[in-house]
């Protein structure tokens, strides 16, 4: 059997290796494809909407199509709308509208948000000799009204739970037409990102920025608590008649350090669904619970998987409870007192009447509509 001894491997025609060997006998190989999780963006094909189909947004991190969120400083109002205009390949994107024109001043800003957990962000190796370079890469288009505008796309590592952070910055031309926008980003050798559940990187699409927000692009690790957009980035807000579209959008380790993106990794709707539900997820079907006195039960509300943080409960469309105590009488419109939220379940405390203690409780939400659970939120 011969050996075929070389250093590295490359096409004729590229300044790139292919495939680099190292003297141990490992390789590193530049694949485009058939690599599976490697995008830390988490739904990054804007399949998953669990929070609906269209949203007008108005108020700072208001989430829309799951794990992408508007974000406002100064004035942003937007349609959004998990719309099925989408390049080949993909079914669905974020579709963006502005609602009423308005032109930043100060430091002003209009923003698309997605946030990564730093410690999934760990083999990234920041603040180490070993600092991996980045590669970011999304698919937008623009409305025929904005055909042309040129947009900023903002990366912000975090090394700690305050605002201590430290950004890069690059900017984008769209057009009415679908592309594919790829950036590279080196490795920051000095700084760590937060290994925590808390907040290790944003990704930032400006749709519009102020003055003050302005500036040449920043290709190195540069310390900032600033939204920057880059110069010449244009207003979205100047007209309602415009319109942004993203999908598409993946954050991977470069690992070959060539600045090239990889094909974009389809994960299945139930894979994706799942993913996103340690961020936000809906509260419904049926609960078990017990009786702790004549007046009051409570009832728990698991939560599949196990969320980030203890969620933040909001009550939709009036959540109430169909209830059967020991007697399987059915308890009418019981009155929800307290909740509080853990990582894995909810418990709601619930008022009611003529009960024996110590039974056991069965509650089934309310059918009928579409929009009655309880929401739960542990976003970043």
């Amino acid at each position: 059997m011969s050996t075929i001894k070389v250093q590295n491997i490359q096409h004729t025609a590229s300044s790139t290796n292919a495939i680099a060997l190292a003297s141990d006998g490992t390789c590193t190989a530049n694949i485009t494809n058939n690599l599976s999780n490697r995008n830390k963006v988490i739904n990054g094909g804007m399949i998953c909407s669990q929070r609906g189909s269209s949203f007008t947004a108005t108020a700072d991190k208001t989430y829309t199509v799951d794990r992408f969120a508007h974000v406002v400083r100064g004035t942003f109002a937007g349609t959004y709308t998990h719309s099925t205009d989408a390049p080949d390949g993909f079914k669905n994107s974020l579709k963006v509208v502005p609602t009423s024109t308005y032109t930043p001043t100060g430091s002003d800003n209009a923003i698309i948000s997605h946030k990564i957990e730093g410690q999934n962000l760990q083999d990234l190796a920041f603040g180490t000799s070993s600092a991996k370079k980045i590669t970011v890469s999304f698919y937008a288009k623009t409305g025929s009204n904005n055909n042309g505008d040129q947009f900023s796309f903002q990366i912000r590592a975090y090394n700690s739970e305050s605002v201590n952070t430290k950004i890069q910055t690059r900017t984008f031309t769209a057009t009415s037409s679908w592309q594919r926008f790829t950036f590279s980003f080196v490795g920051d050798t000095a700084t760590t990102i937060f290994n925590t559940n808390a907040l290790g990187i944003d990704c930032i699409w400006h749709l519009a920025a102020g003055a003050d927000d302005l500036q040449a692009a920043i290709t190195s690790w540069t310390a900032s608590s600033l939204f920057t957009a880059v110069t010449g980035q244009s207003n979205f807000l100047d007209n309602t008649s415009n319109e942004f579209y993203l999908t598409g959008v993946q954050f991977e380790v470069d690992h070959a350090g060539s600045g090239v993106a990889t094909d974009f990794e389809h994960l299945s709707y139930a894979d994706e669904l799942i993913r996103s539900k340690r961020y936000f997820q809906v509260a419904g079907g049926t609960h078990w619970g017990a009786t702790e006195g004549t007046t009051n039960y409570r009832l728990q509300v698991p939560l599949e998987p196990e969320m980030r943080a203890n969620p933040t409960v909001t009550v939709r469309s009036g959540h109430k409870f169909n209830t059967r105590d020991q007697n399987d009488v059915t308890i009418t419109d019981p009155t929800k007192s307290a909740t509080s939220a853990k990582t894995r379940n909810i418990w709601t405390s619930v008022t009611s009447s003529g009960l024996t203690a110590g039974r056991p409780i069965m509650g089934r939400s309310q059918e009928g509509d579409l929009g009655d659970y309880l929401a739960c939120d542990a976003e970043l």
